[in-house]
């Protein structure tokens, strides 16, 4: 189960693993989920890659146990959805982000987890996307109005509806609807309807293929994992959560 080079990506919505495959191998995980990183972290792995993650009734990664894992000497890759939001948070620590979307919460540019949020189908399916993703809209209408699709105040208002949706209802189709029964002009909505095909933008799956390749480059290179530079502070809660082996039982095979 373990690659030669002991990388490990936790994957879920954001990138079909077969894709993945082809830029990067490694070992690849379901999205990643409280007390993962804690059980990885006994493989000894040399890098860890989070893109999806488990939120709402599936307890998300601990950033304690990222820190164990920095700590430990391990690598952590940050990108796309739940890796863009932890890696904004623990940079600092030595967590290394990449992409967009990281860029985005690290500056303070976006701060609203639902912002990579969607909703999505099972394992089984290979975790098909039911929803969009907010950044993956916004990249789309900011990419429209440049090219002169639609006006930017159309974009605005199309992005201000769309961030108005609950996330697992944000779609094309709904702002859609709602634009237009807002009485948005017609053949605005029509030429970007039209331009959607071609133009649709995926940030996330950019900044996820972004990760592999940062990870491939780092693990040819030889490079070493940032050196942790701070103190791991050993909790009565986190010295009972190790050795419970970070169980939370999510379908992930680390046992």
């Amino acid at each position: 189960m373990q690659t030669p080079d002991g990388l490990y990506v936790f994957l879920g919505p954001t990138l079909p693993r077969a894709d993945a495959a082809r830029y990067l191998d490694a070992t690849y995980l379901p999205p990643v989920a409280q007390g993962d990183v804690i059980r990885l972290c006994e493989r000894k792995p040399r890098a860890i890659g989070i893109v999806d993650g488990y939120f709402g009734n599936i307890p998300s990664v601990w950033h304690k146990e990222i820190l164990h894992a920095i700590h430990q000497g391990v690598a952590v890759f940050g990108a796309s959805s739940m890796g863009a939001l932890r890696a904004a948070e623990l940079h600092p620590f030595g967590m290394i982000g990449v992409g967009a979307v990281f860029e985005a919460f690290r500056d303070g540019r976006l701060e609203d987890d639902d912002e990579v949020a969607v909703i999505h189908g099972p394992a089984e399916l290979g975790y098909p996307s039911l929803s969009e993703a907010m950044v993956n809209i916004r990249r789309t209408l900011a990419d429209a109005a440049q090219e002169g699709v639609v006006p930017a105040a159309t974009a605005r208002r199309l992005e201000a509806i769309a961030k108005a949706l609950p996330y697992r209802e944000r779609g094309f189709g709904g702002v859609f609807r709602l634009a237009a029964a807002e009485g948005l002009p017609e053949e605005e909505l029509a030429d970007l309807r039209n331009w959607l095909p071609t133009g649709r933008c995926d940030q996330k799956r950019e900044d996820a293929l972004d990760l592999l390749q940062t990870m491939r480059r780092w693990a040819a290179g030889g490079a070493r994992a940032p050196e942790a530079r701070f103190h791991f502070e050993h909790t009565v809660l986190w010295d009972r959560a190790l050795r419970d082996g970070g169980r939370c039982q999510t379908g992930n095979p680390l046992d």
